[in-house]
């Protein structure tokens, strides 16, 4: 059975955007193994917490979780905002990513086309979509602007949609002139964190 994979940023003792993982996770489960209905995300995480090596009340976690029709695993891992500062380009039609899974074998043969950049920029069926584990957003001096048509549409990202703060558009690579910067987001990096990279180092 294809484990799922979840990460959920567990700051100072509290989980962030956790309705949206909830979501996404219920989503999944139904289209993976024809489950249906509602589960306590934060209920069993937190009865999987008091179980394990106490995680300090302070400090930034990435939680994460594995699970298939249950949770098997959760896992706590002290996390610090990466550094990104250029992309390659790969094309890649064939890559699907819909469903977070834990193997991330595709993905990964990707990256390792990254050459002298520090992650890559996938385009599928000629449009941008994501890096190898991050959304990303486009800024052209008035808007962020965000892919339409992601792998993943990560939590974060649906965060930034429901409250308004960034628009959607079908992205080309040529269409790269038209912004100044890049913004990456995910799970444990959000919008203010500003993980930013410049037009110019995106090749």
């Amino acid at each position: 059975m294809c484990l799922l994979l979840e990460t959920i940023r567990y700051e100072n003792g509290t989980f962030r955007n956790l309705s949206f993982h909830q979501q996404r996770m219920e989503a999944s489960q139904r289209v993976q193994f024809g489950i249906s209905g509602k589960f306590d995300l934060e209920g069993v995480l937190i009865q999987k917490l008091s179980g394990e090596i106490p995680v300090p009340e302070k400090g930034l976690f990435k939680c994460r979780v594995t699970y298939d029709t249950n949770i098997k695993k959760a896992e706590w891992i002290p996390y610090q905002l990466p550094e990104i500062h250029s992309l390659k380009i790969v094309e890649a039609d064939n890559i699907e990513y819909a469903l977070k899974y834990a193997n991330r074998e595709a993905l990964n043969r990707l990256f390792e086309k990254r050459e002298n950049a520090d992650d890559i920029l996938i385009v599928k069926n000629g449009f941008i979509t994501d890096t190898s584990f991050c959304n990303i957003l486009f800024y052209n001096g008035r808007n962020w602007v965000t892919p339409a048509f992601p792998l993943l549409k990560g939590t974060q990202r649906s965060y930034l949609l429901e409250k308004e703060q960034v628009l959607t558009a079908e992205i080309k690579p040529d269409d790269l002139a038209n912004f100044s910067k890049a913004r990456l987001i995910n799970a444990m990096i959000r919008f203010e964190d500003a993980l930013d990279i410049g037009i110019k180092n995106i090749f």
